[in-house]
């Protein structure tokens, strides 16, 4: 029996050469390696200043910490996210404030922001989920006219646009991720980008316990962490890199092959817009019986997953509200149905007609 696994990624002998170069000259910690690679994503995506840091979540809470959040700050997180989103927030002190997503997209509902804000919010922090472009006009308005700051958490995002551009170059810092289930990864690993040179000088400097250059500590200048990036993990990134156009028309290929294949099935494809430039890193389905058609699909040796909870469900996120109908539908239906920028069309293809044959 055939066998489909819901996720595939791969590295390659580029990769195995890049490392055993940088072990060679003794590039191991974070160096000149992780300089090269933060210099080519400056220049793909466009922006003036990109600090790699140990993951996406470090990411986020990097930029949590230079934009100045604080305990007892109030920070705006879609329901529908992967948790790390508010658990940046949430351990540095702040309160996470959850916002219903849309009905169609889950994607947060820029219709219900305003009625969260209070005096103690600080920040947004629209999430790109799966490629899919949150409302970033709309926020930038909410934002400019609350005085707030906007954090994009663009993990799941990487070359995926909309009417303005690239996402996460929309805001005051854009996150990404560089786990393995990414477009490109490094295995673990992310980074923060920005144009504004000061957010940029504190989140290098944060990066590292507070200090710039860690052989040069004239006096300890603001707290910070160890959030460092290493060069290892960079010359896999840099090989990486060079493989992510074709990666991107991969995964727009496998979600077309989806989104005709699945047309009149019991699985209902969740959209991606791929003529404005959304990129699908996963292909998400709807689904009655959800726990069912996971066996089901089992054991015909397709293997997918359900999504993860609500962040209503976490019991240590105290809201007001707990009425969030949208989210709850994708909690309670979404499956991740066989993905990845190594996935062989003819795998989702086998997928299909299985589909087909068990509805």
């Amino acid at each position: 029996m055939k066998k489909v696994s819901w996720w595939r990624t791969s590295f390659g002998e580029e990769e195995i050469q890049h490392i055993s170069e940088s072990l060679r000259t003794e590039c191991v910690s974070q160096g000149k390696v992780t300089e090269q690679f933060e210099q080519e994503l400056s220049e793909l995506l466009g922006v003036e200043h990109v600090v790699a840091v140990s993951s996406g979540t470090s990411a986020l809470a990097l930029a949590l910490i230079a934009l100045g959040i604080k305990p007892g700050d109030e920070v705006i997180v879609p329901n529908r996210t992967w948790i790390a989103t508010a658990h940046a927030a949430h351990i540095l002190g702040a309160k996470v404030v959850l916002v219903d997503v849309e009905s169609e997209r889950p994607i947060i509902d820029t219709s219900k922001i305003e009625e969260k804000l209070t005096s103690r919010t600080r920040a947004i922090i629209p999430v790109h989920m799966n490629g899919r472009s949150a409302n970033m006009r709309k926020i930038k308005d909410i934002a400019k006219t609350h005085n707030l700051s906007v954090i994009e958490d663009a993990a799941q995002g990487l070359g995926s646009r909309n009417d303005d551009g690239l996402l996460g170059t929309q805001s005051d810092i854009g996150c990404f991720s560089l786990s393995v289930a990414k477009t490109i990864s490094t295995g673990q690993g992310g980074f923060a980008i920005t144009q504004n040179n000061e957010h940029a000088k504190r989140m290098r400097a944060i990066r590292t316990h507070g200090v710039a250059n860690v052989n040069d500590v004239e006096k300890w200048m603001m707290p910070g962490f160890n959030f460092r990036f290493t060069d290892i993990q960079a010359s896999i990134g840099l090989e990486q890199l060079r493989r992510l156009p074709e990666r991107i028309e991969h995964l727009k290929a496998l979600y077309s092959c989806y989104e005709t294949g699945l047309k009149d099935s019991p699985l209902q494809l969740i959209p991606v817009d791929l003529d404005k430039g959304e990129v699908p890193v996963y292909n998400e389905v709807l689904v009655d019986e959800r726990s069912e058609w996971i066996k089901r699909l089992a054991k015909v040796g397709i293997e997918s997953r359900a999504f993860y909870p609500d962040l209503n469900t976490a019991p240590y996120f105290e809201q007001e509200s707990i009425n969030f109908p949208n989210s709850r539908k994708y909690g309670l239906h979404g499956v991740y149905l066989p993905s990845g920028p190594s996935q062989k069309l003819t795998s989702i293809k086998h997928c299909i007609d299985k589909i087909k044959e068990l509805s």
